[in-house]
């Protein structure tokens, strides 16, 4: 009787030795297939696919640290392209200042009012002038905030006789604001400012 209790109590030991071996084994399993189950949501929520031309295209986020640099220039660059890009039509001047304006602060905007009010849009427009720009280096300093940058392009002012080619040196300083549809980089063009703004060449159109 004595020995038969005693295996009893050992068959016990055993399955209850058994019983704890795969609980703890299913707890390790759950906790690992929680912890890679995470991490796939992770990566896959760093993962972004635009549609371009019928073709899923992958992206891949970042932080904003990472791209501060190229986002700063990139910014730069669509602000000059608006402010500086004219044709003789009112609505078009309008449209281009008005989405410019949105990347700076009241320094571009009395630069704006002052070059209305001295008659330079409606010169542009009566004299059939257009005007683009072709921006060929931007430097921005990204180790001290708020970022001063400065940009150096070329301006071409095509009128009804000629092609006068100018110099445009701008500068400036960015501080960080809420991205939006009109801002979509984040950032806002403090005191700019012209630096240079010179006739290079001028060529006579046949």
């Amino acid at each position: 009787m004595f020995t038969k209790m005693k295996n009893i109590d050992t068959a016990f030991r055993y399955v209850r030795g058994f019983t704890m071996l795969v609980i703890t084994g299913c707890v390790l399993i759950s906790c690992y297939a929680l912890y890679k189950s995470h991490q796939l949501v992770t990566l896959m929520q760093d993962k972004v696919y635009i549609l371009a031309n019928g073709k899923a295209l992958e992206a891949y986020a970042s932080e904003r640290k990472d791209n501060v640099a190229v986002e700063a220039r990139d910014h730069v660059k669509t602000f000059h392209q608006f402010f500086f890009t004219l044709d003789p039509d009112d609505k078009v001047i309008r449209t281009n200042v008005t989405k410019a304006l949105y990347l700076a602060d009241d320094s571009a905007k009395r630069i704006y009012d002052d070059l209305k009010e001295n008659g330079f849009y409606s010169g542009i427009i009566s004299g059939n002038i257009s005007q683009t720009i072709r921006i060929d280096s931007i430097a921005v300093d990204v180790k001290e905030y708020p970022y001063r940058f400065k940009c150096f392009a070329q301006q071409h002012i095509i009128r009804t006789t000629s092609i006068l080619r100018r110099n445009l040196i701008t500068e400036g300083s960015l501080r960080n604001v809420s991205r939006s549809d009109n801002n979509p980089h984040g950032f806002l063009i403090e005191r700019f400012n012209t630096i240079e703004n010179r006739d290079l060449t001028m060529k006579n159109r046949k």
